[in-house]
């Protein structure tokens, strides 16, 4: 059974590697874990009782695991339910409602279930995050197809502009990967402590602070709330001309009010995910704790001020640049590209694709220095999250 996806169901059947349009038994995939994750993390920016759990070190990471795995359950049991209802037709069926939305909503939860299961496997006795190479496995198995299509598209006569469309997503790639790994680095001094007959500390390190700290997060968040201008307009398209434009342009993620607005909503998003996520005052606490300084501002309260305005004007640019990225698939569908070929063109599976591939060559490399192996690329040591590795 084949349904029809666009806007955000389209993006998750796009995660999903198809399997959401083909309402299968991993319809659902990851993506309800990953739902509970977000809401977990937000709540433990927001609430001192998840904060306070996740600074008990290993038990309270435990608690905080167990407590996403629960509601990853429930949230499988809404979406599943939601899903079933909307996308299953009653002609379809050979036994009641009821008792077919009961027996399939487990289905999908289990579904789930063995997927969030694989991904802690993979996390656990592979390498890189599980649950990301899942949802990168789901983006990179419509490549070929997509790519295929366009080829068959351009025909004989099209191989120079095929070529050239290969030759854009290249920069195109290579454009998300400065956006992912470009950071600010901001000095840290650490004072000289005399212990017994030992001079320590004295070193130099840097603060790194992240270009798009958000990461993905923004794009998703805006993808969620394009949809509402064309619902609330369709309910009075039929008594106002107004209404009805507005609900067919905000229905095509072609038009320039559709992707002005979409920018907008990343760059808010930007500055929200940022300031929760990023908290300069724990940030100066953490360095005056340690002995740590920025030279020529005073630790504390200084310190904060100044890594605040260090994020805030690094952070515009920063959201600007994920825009960009953003409504790249619709200059490409504009252009002539086919639609599923231009969603690899930027958005938010291309970030996702470049950030996983990068997390796990980090990743790979450590193990490889930890073992006085040669790097993996002649050039030297990948940039990662760390700038050695004790031996």
């Amino acid at each position: 059974m084949n349904v029809s996806t666009q806007g955000l169901l389209g993006l998750l059947d796009t995660f999903l590697g198809g399997a959401f349009s083909k309402a299968s038994i991993f319809a659902l995939g990851i993506m309800p874990y990953i739902s509970a994750s977000i809401a977990i993390q937000l709540l433990t920016m927001a609430l001192p009782y998840f904060q306070k759990m996740q600074k008990e070190g290993e038990s309270g990471r435990k608690k905080l695991n167990q407590i996403t795995r629960v509601l990853t359950i429930v949230v499988t049991l809404v979406q599943g339910t939601a899903y079933l209802n909307t996308t299953v037709p009653d002609e379809a069926l050979l036994v009641s409602r009821s008792m077919f939305t009961i027996s399939s909503v487990f289905v999908l939860t289990a579904g789930t279930m063995f997927c969030m299961w694989l991904g802690e496997r993979i996390t656990d006795k592979g390498i890189g995050n599980g649950i990301s190479m899942l949802i990168m496995i789901g983006i990179v198995s419509r490549f070929p197809g997509a790519i295929y299509k366009e080829f068959v598209s351009r025909g004989s006569g099209g191989i120079l502009i095929f070529v050239l469309e290969i030759v854009a997503l290249y920069f195109v790639i290579m454009g998300a990967v400065m956006l992912t790994q470009a950071v600010r680095r901001i000095p840290i001094q650490y004072a000289k402590q005399v212990v017994g007959n030992r001079v320590m500390g004295g070193q130099r390190q840097y603060l790194p602070l992240k270009l798009n700290a958000a990461g993905v997060m923004p794009i998703i968040f805006a993808q969620a709330l394009m949809f509402i201008p064309s619902l609330g307009a369709s309910y009075f398209a039929e008594k106002s001309d107004f209404a009805s434009n507005v609900a067919t342009i905000f229905a095509n993620y072609t038009t320039w009010q559709y992707n002005l607005l979409f920018a907008v909503l990343i760059i808010v998003f930007t500055f929200f995910y940022t300031a929760i996520s990023v908290n300069p005052q724990q940030i100066a606490d953490d360095m005056k704790r340690g002995g740590g300084f920025i030279p020529g501002v005073k630790p504390g309260q200084q310190t904060s001020e100044y890594i605040s305005s260090v994020l805030d004007r690094i952070t515009f640019p920063g959201a600007l640049m994920l825009a960009v990225v953003a409504t790249l698939p619709a200059f490409a569908s504009l252009l002539g590209i086919s639609t599923d070929f231009a969603h690899f063109f930027g958005g938010t599976s291309l970030l996702i694709m470049v950030g996983v591939v990068l997390d796990t060559l980090q990743q790979v490399e450590s193990y490889l220095l930890m073992r006085r192996y040669e790097g993996l690329m002649k050039s030297g040591r990948v940039k990662g999250r760390t700038e050695s590795v004790a031996i």
